[in-house]
């Protein structure tokens, strides 16, 4: 992508420090990436913030990324010793199992209560990710609560710390997204952009949306063809965007295809699945 995407809202300065005043008050960490781009989704302050925490990953979204891929990261997070769950907390799916894991990392703690006389009480944990990368929705789906924390389709929008409590007999306590100030690798910026974690009014949607064409054609030269019904030979991603777009029936004037929003629907079916289950990187072992 040509232009140089940055995001800081001033929040998540604010965020930060939230994590830092409220660590003590925790046992463990949930902290919830995408299972597309698990580096990528993954805030580099985070490893000296909660240096001392046992800690849970949840790959969020799984049901978007690649099976074989995301066995991959369970693997390589594994090597770091930490342990890491496959979820959809929109479809509630592996809740249970990142609940089980979570009592797992501080059963340690808890023994050594229960050997100086003292009861077991819940687990209290503390849930980190950068914005948009699903929390309070994985909340929602732990939630013992009518009244259930607060989510949305845009980047931050959860502004405040909370606390609430689960079925699994689990604290949690909900935190601001995180992201950095700067991303030294545009391609970090690349990727945050196409899965929605970064706002769509900050970069160039048909830089991005030409990008995943190209990325998206070399992983599975069949799944575009497949899903837009191209049966044309396509030489340049600019071709296949104005195609795309045509086969769509985004025109305008004299019948030229509107390529933003052609550009945002490809991005939205990306993001959604509709184009199929796709992993944008996979870990370095």
């Amino acid at each position: 992508m040509n232009n140089e995407i940055q995001w800081y809202p001033g929040h998540m300065a604010r965020a930060k420090k939230l994590i830092k005043e409220h660590l003590t008050l925790v046992d463990a960490t949930i902290e919830i990436v995408d299972a597309r781009i698990p580096q990528s989704s993954r805030n580099p302050d985070v490893e000296s913030i909660l240096a001392q925490k046992p800690r849970v990953i949840a790959l969020n979204k799984s049901d978007l990324a690649n099976k074989e891929i995301t066995r991959m990261w369970i693997k390589f997070f594994q090597g770091q010793g930490l342990k890491a769950i496959p979820i959809n907390g929109a479809a509630k799916q592996g809740i249970k199992e990142l609940a089980i894991a979570v009592k797992a990392v501080v059963e340690p703690m808890m023994q050594a209560l229960e050997a100086k006389g003292r009861r077991r009480r819940p687990v209290r944990t503390m849930i980190v990710g950068i914005p948009n990368v699903g929390k309070s929705t994985v909340i929602n789906a732990m939630v013992l609560e009518k009244a259930p924390a607060k989510t949305g389709n845009k980047p931050g929008v959860t502004r405040g710390a909370q606390w609430v409590r689960t079925v699994e007999g689990i604290e949690l306590l909900d935190t601001p997204g995180l992201l950095w100030p700067k991303f030294a690798d545009q391609e970090i910026g690349f990727k945050l952009a196409v899965t929605g974690a970064i706002s769509d009014e900050v970069y160039s949607i048909e830089d991005a949306a030409k990008k995943l064409l190209d990325v998206i054609g070399r992983i599975d030269p069949s799944a575009l063809g497949k899903r837009y019904k191209i049966t044309e030979a396509v030489e340049a991603v600019d071709e296949y965007l104005e195609l795309i777009g045509r086969k769509r029936g985004f025109l305008g004037a004299g019948g030229v295809v509107k390529l933003e929003q052609t550009a945002l629907m490809i991005l939205q079916e990306f993001r959604h699945g509709k184009i199929g289950r796709f992993s944008l990187e996979k870990p370095d072992f």
